[in-house]
């Protein structure tokens, strides 16, 4: 019985010296210091516990080396209305976009200048580009036209080769409409990114740069590089659908090179459009998909011929008029944004739609009509540097 009395609970007792640098216990004062060579007087469950040395050791070695495993019930809950950043859910299998990354509070209104300006500049500059490229190409007809002469009175000498998958894949693109091909190479893009989504490896790159969120670290090049991006293959499959199926009315409209300018301005347009709600509303989600570009081709066939007849692919007996349609679509959008629905973005539809109608109403005439000073200058240029090579030659 002796051999525990140490280690009895009672209340009066000696408290337990700590030890390290200082007097012996004795030899100083009895007050109780935190410091090193001090008095310390540990707590027990009913009153003062006077530990033995070896239980000392054992105590300051759980202390030093491990942490008690908190329960569920005692973690810190977050106070009401806090801005700190929580784990994100699990992603869901059947959701158009994976679950984002934890991010922090809520941006500051000043992050929309940088998109803002990204947005008009990169559609300048697509615009421009797509000026030249339409020149180039008109060009380029002009130079290979007897050459293709040439070559189809060629065909016709040389024996054909039957059966060769070469000329099969020739002969399938060539039954295509000019709009058909003009967005295969967009449907091409869409289907390479959804792969780099399966990969898990690239989870943190696709959701920095191809998912738009105002509150991420990337702001301007996600308005362009989601425009490609789809999580879902249902969302992808819906998605180029209706481009294919809007394609060949779309560019005969506008033409292939003002087609893909206005396609890519509308993907940045909507995604700022997304930015502004976002902020204004304070909730701050992913956003991918090339819906807000498809709005816009939508929504521009739709308002330069209102009477034309469309219909669903599953419900072919039930037919209805664009305009309508459009009507439809935009009345939809409107409520979701209102009422805060959230599975689709419903402003960047209602920025694509917009962008859409107002571009085959007024920007073509503002933008397209006047790009003659552009490409005159180009022209200048382009004659001007085949002058002086043309001297260097000679």
């Amino acid at each position: 019985m002796a051999a525990a009395a140490p280690e009895a609970l009672g209340a009066g007792r000696r408290p337990t010296w700590r030890g390290g640098a200082g007097p012996a216990p004795g030899t100083r004062g009895r007050k109780g210091t935190s410091g090193r060579g001090g008095w310390r007087r540990p707590a027990g469950r009913r009153g003062d516990c006077l530990l033995s040395p070896r239980r000392l050791t054992v105590l300051l070695e759980q202390q030093r080396g491990f942490r008690r495993v908190r329960p569920r019930s005692e973690e810190p809950q977050a106070p009401a209305g806090s801005t700190e950043a929580r784990p994100a859910p699990p992603p869901s299998r059947r959701s158009l976009c994976p679950a984002p990354p934890a991010r922090g509070g809520r941006p500051s209104p000043r992050r929309l200048v940088k998109p803002l300006l990204f947005a008009v500049g990169f559609t300048g500059t697509a615009f421009g580009t797509a000026a030249i490229w339409q020149y180039e190409a008109l060009k380029s007809r002009v130079h290979s036209y007897f050459e293709e002469a040439r070559a189809d009175w060629l065909d016709k000498i040389r024996p054909q080769k039957r059966g060769s998958f070469r000329k099969q894949v020739n002969s399938w693109w060539n039954n295509l409409t000019e709009g058909q091909r003009t967005v295969t190479g967009i449907i091409a893009a869409n289907v390479f990114i959804f792969c780099l989504w399966r990969l898990p490896g690239m989870r943190r790159i696709m959701f920095t740069y191809f998912t738009s969120d105002p509150s991420s670290k990337a702001l301007c090049s996600p308005m362009l590089l989601s425009t490609f991006s789809h999580f879902s293959l249902f969302h992808m499959a819906a998605n180029m659908y209706v481009l294919w199926s809007f394609s060949s009315s779309v560019v005969s409209l506008l033409g292939c090179e003002q087609f893909i300018a206005v396609y890519l301005s509308a993907g940045v347009i909507s995604t700022f459009v997304s930015y502004v709600a976002k902020m204004a509303t304070g909730k701050f989600e992913p956003s991918l998909g090339a819906s807000g570009a498809i709005m816009t081709v939508l929504a521009a066939v739709c308002t330069k011929m209102p009477e034309a007849k469309l219909a669903i692919i599953f419900l072919p007996m039930f037919t209805f008029t664009a305009g309508n349609a459009l009507k439809a679509i935009i009345a939809f959008d409107t409520a979701g944004l209102a009422l805060g629905w959230r599975f689709f973005d419903h402003a960047a539809h209602l920025g694509g739609a917009l962008f859409g109608m107002w571009y085959v109403t007024y920007g073509h005439e503002l933008i397209w009509k006047n790009r003659e000073p552009l490409v005159k200058a180009w022209h200048e240029m382009r004659t001007r540097n085949a002058g002086k090579g043309g001297g260097r030659s000679n």
